[in-house]
């Protein structure tokens, strides 16, 4: 039987009004599990005027009140954890450890939204001038909003509410509509840890949606992540409408692995860096560039039969090193893309598209490839392919192989694998790549520092999580203060100084 899910707006689930619906599947049987509706922009406008009359008395609340609440909400997560991760790794397909990862990951941006009264504090000077104070205070922008992807239901929604949130901002919530249960249940949540109705909203849809959001006059702010067409799209949209906007996007993440580095961890890096989730990351690695014609061929030597005798499985094996991808459209298109690659004269070492998965036949499954001798003209170099495939681009020297991701359109992160510190020092300084590794394959910040690529692969000024959250959903007020002394100096009609 096909469940009907809901939006959740006002601190409670509401049924879709539009008459439209999309379909959510069980990648690993292939199944049609549920349907969500997709709201209309009447529905969306309504999730925002509830916000907007909800958030007031919220951002009233002292920072420590606002503080328990997300203390709260984090134990509510701890105590659901096992649950939410079976749920999430239903409808994404990602393994039951990866959908911990994901959840786990969201988590620790809570954990660092629960020091908003330190984060939102202003700045002071006494006797600025003759007899007068200057401060600052941060406050919260009044409604914002995101709009989040399918491959880290969990995760990138609580990068994006928590410190917003906290900051004593109301949110409207647009996931992915394939795989929305988890941000539903995590909306219920808060309002268990305590939140106000009305602050926390999730409303599902698709691209009518998306526009209200952009075109809405009441929301102040937008967080996206996506592919970067879209990216783009909703960057200049929704700045055209006077909205503050940071929009992350596609990827092609490459890993240098130096003549010097070792092999065996660098095989290991690569496994888990290109395959986890099957490829559906934004920093999954999608190019090995070994430096020099020894190092390819000893890489390859060990990489190629480990991509070979990858375990693919369904989302609750937990043997498998990865399960199936989000839809068949994606599976449709990641073959798409290894058909165009052999197209072009790249070598396929590895070759997953025929893997089918026994017992579970109608699944989106596809097993590991592995391409040699791509070169930066290919298609399958230029563009994200996000899924279970590997190009290895050969380098004949280090300074082709800091070339190579300097050079590329998306600039989101890059690793280094190497012996050597002041290779790996001068590597961080000079790549041009917002999150850079240094024998570590996926270089995600931790939650106290910020998150964000460079060119194609992020629009706007400020990142996620960390210190540029918080200046993200606050906006800066400055005061200078001067307390009459009994002295009248009467009027002064020059530009104020201080002398």
């Amino acid at each position: 039987m096909t469940d009907e899910l809901t939006h959740f707006i006002g601190g409670k689930r509401v049924e879709g009004t539009s008459g439209r619906f999309g379909d959510v599947y069980w990648p690993m049987t292939g199944e049609v599990a549920a349907r969500v509706p997709l709201a209309s922009a009447e529905e969306v406008r309504a999730a925002v005027e509830n916000a907007k009359a909800a958030q007031p008395a919220w951002a009233a609340q002292n920072p420590q009140v606002r503080a328990r609440v997300m203390l709260k909400f984090i134990e509510l997560l701890h105590r659901e954890f096992d649950d939410l991760a079976l749920m999430l790794s239903r409808e994404h397909g990602k393994t039951i450890p990866d959908s911990k990862g994901d959840i786990q990951r969201g988590i620790e941006v809570c954990e660092f939204a629960v020091g908003i009264p330190h984060l939102m504090k202003g700045e002071f000077t006494e006797g600025a001038g003759p007899g007068i104070d200057m401060y600052s205070m941060r406050q919260p922008l009044g409604v914002v909003a995101g709009i989040t992807p399918f491959n880290f239901p969990a995760m990138i929604p609580m990068w994006k509410f928590a410190p917003a949130i906290t900051c004593g901002n109301a949110f409207i919530l647009k996931p992915s509509e394939r795989d929305p249960s988890v941000p539903l249940r995590l909306a219920e949540l808060a309002i268990e840890a305590g939140l106000p109705p009305g602050i926390l909203n999730v409303v599902n849809g698709d691209k009518e949606a998306v526009d209200a959001i952009l075109d809405d006059p009441d929301i102040a702010a937008i967080g996206f992540v996506g592919s970067s067409a879209i990216a783009e799209y909703v960057y200049a949209r929704g700045c055209a409408t006077g909205k503050r906007v940071q929009a992350f996007a596609g990827a092609k993440n490459h890993m240098v692995i130096m003549p010097d580095a070792d092999l065996d961890q660098a095989v290991d890096a690569l496994i888990g860096a290109g395959y986890g989730s099957a490829g559906e990351r934004c920093m999954a690695i999608s190019v090995a560039v070994p430096v020099g014609e020894r190092t390819a061929e000893a890489l390859l030597e060990k990489l190629t039969p480990r991509v070979e005798s990858l375990k693919i499985g369904p989302s609750t094996d937990p043997e498998a090193d990865f399960g199936p991808l989000v839809t068949a459209e994606a599976v449709a298109r990641v073959k798409g893309y290894v058909a165009t690659g052999i197209e072009e004269g790249a070598e396929l070492l590895v070759d997953g598209r025929d893997f089918v998965m026994q017992g579970y036949e109608n699944g989106f499954y596809m097993g590991g490839c592995l391409f040699d001798h791509v070169t930066p003209e290919m298609k399958i170099y230029q563009d994200e392919i996000f899924g279970p495939v590997l190009s290895v681009v050969r380098a004949k020297d280090y300074e082709e192989a800091l070339r190579l991701p300097s050079e590329h359109a998306y600039g989101n992160g890059v690793a280094i694998f190497t012996r050597d510190g002041d290779a790996a020092r001068d590597f961080a300084s000079r790549v041009q790549i917002g999150m850079v590794g240094i024998n570590v394959p996926i270089p995600v910040p931790l939650a106290y520092y910020t998150f964000g690529g460079w060119k194609r692969s992020g629009f706007g000024d400020l990142n996620q999580h960390g210190p540029d959250s918080i200046r993200f959903y606050t906006k800066t007020k400055t005061v200078t203060a001067r307390w009459p002394s009994g002295i009248r100096q009467g009027a002064d009609f020059v530009l104020p100084v201080m002398k």
